[in-house]
């Protein structure tokens, strides 16, 4: 439903007025940091405290708190934050998710400012979370904002999710919430989650590859470096087995599928833990990680038996044993039908907004938006990034928030 010129200039003009609140309310958001017990931190308590005081600071007061129980942080509950706004009736109800949580800086001597004090410089806010997620949170924030301050009651309910966890698995944050709360969101809602995208704002997620994250632990035996045929070194049968693995598995699933960006499967080698401490003792155990992000074509339990037949080939020629698990097993989720209302209203939004031409696309990272479907809820993830989540020097371009918040708002307040 098309918004009328009036509406539309008087959020333009309201949300452009929000600039310098926006900025500031962004670097203040990131000196409160939010990371996940995985991650070294006590999770995500103080930024929401901080959230529920600035929401009740610009009006925005019916806000509704469902804790998930997690005895690894010291409140010992990780916060899931509702904030909604009355239409003129309640269904379907449009809804923007983001996330309170981040990641941690990663290695520091890569950034050039303090990742948790923001810095403001060439039209950017720099600093670790800027972009993923407070871009999209802030954008939801100050749109729900424009239609309170200009008095606009929206055709349906409107709303904001605040959600924990999403960096470590959503066990605490939109699983929990869906789960504990499965009448909140409908699946004739409009699901909207500003957590990916491209510069010019016209991506719009509909679809997403499966993700498999495998650790392995190769077993050996640790002896002193000098007598190597004493030991077994586990450290060396990961190496051929890291090797064997990223020649091998893009070789076995080499399937192309041109709705996604990348358009096939991909077997990363990531982390690897720390073996022995000393150069000089050959370590007995080496454990490191994959992500892969294969496209739906593909069965998991395949691309897991083509896993398993490289790891006893590796355990017969090095005398090891290597343990195989997987820390995040999550099939494709149905995708969002490219004619589902949420994609034509934020469509139409972005046209209006942007002045770009909107185009459907699958990814391969994973978002909250494959929560929501697996559930029967269409959603459509969507925001202007330039792609540097989770990089030092992280930063947020300034016109991408503002006019973020203002596709989010006529998301909002479309009808009127």
């Amino acid at each position: 439903m098309t918004l009328s010129a009036d509406t539309a200039a008087r959020l333009s003009a309201r949300i452009e007025g929000y600039r310098d609140e926006m900025i500031e309310f962004q670097c203040r958001l990131t000196a409160v940091t939010a990371l996940g017990p995985e991650n070294g931190g006590d999770g995500e308590w103080l930024r929401s405290r901080h959230l529920i005081e600035r929401l009740r600071g610009f009006g925005l007061d019916r806000i509704e708190q469902i804790d998930a129980q997690d005895q690894r942080v010291s409140t010992g509950r990780r916060p899931n934050l509702v904030v909604r706004m009355a239409g003129a009736v309640a269904r379907p109800t449009v809804w923007v998710l983001a996330h309170m949580d981040t990641v941690p800086p990663g290695e520091l001597k890569l950034w050039e400012s303090d990742p948790f004090r923001a810095v403001v410089r060439d039209g950017r806010i720099i600093g670790r979370g800027v972009e993923d997620n407070q871009q999209g949170l802030t954008a939801g924030v100050f749109a729900l904002r424009a239609l309170h301050d200009e008095g606009l009651t929206p055709a349906t309910d409107v709303g904001l999710v605040l959600v924990a966890d999403e960096e470590t698995g959503n066990h605490f944050g939109v699983e929990y919430l869906l789960e504990s709360a499965p009448h909140l969101v409908h699946a004739d809602d409009l699901v909207v989650v500003p957590d990916a995208g491209s510069p010019d704002g016209s991506a719009l997620e509909v679809a997403e590859k499966s993700t498999l994250w495998i650790e392995f632990t190769v077993h050996g035996r640790q002896v002193h470096a000098s007598i190597p045929d004493a030991g077994v070194n586990a450290h060396r049968a990961a190496a051929h087995l890291v090797v064997r693995l990223d020649r091998r598995l893009p070789v076995a699933f080499p399937d192309l599928d041109p709705v996604f960006d990348v358009p096939r499967s991909t077997f990363e080698p990531t982390r690897r833990d720390a073996n022995v401490q000393n150069v000089n003792t050959i370590p007995g155990e080496d454990r490191f990680y994959f992500d892969c992000r294969i496209l739906p074509a593909y069965a998991l339990g395949d691309v897991k038996a083509a896993v398993n037949e490289i790891v006893r080939e590796t355990e017969a020629e090095f005398g090891v044993t290597i343990e195989v698990a997987y820390p995040a097993e999550l099939p494709a989720a149905p995708p969002t039908p490219v004619d589902a209302p949420v994609v034509l209203a934020l469509a139409e939004a972005v046209r209006a907004v942007k002045g770009v031409e909107p185009r459907t696309l699958g990814i391969g990272g994973g978002t909250v938006g494959a929560v929501f479907r697996r559930r029967g809820i269409p959603a459509v993830v969507w925001a202007s990034l330039e792609e540097t989540a989770h990089s030092p020097n992280e930063y947020c371009v300034i016109d991408n928030l503002v006019g973020d918040a203002l596709v989010l708002a006529h998301v909002f307040a479309r009808g009127l």
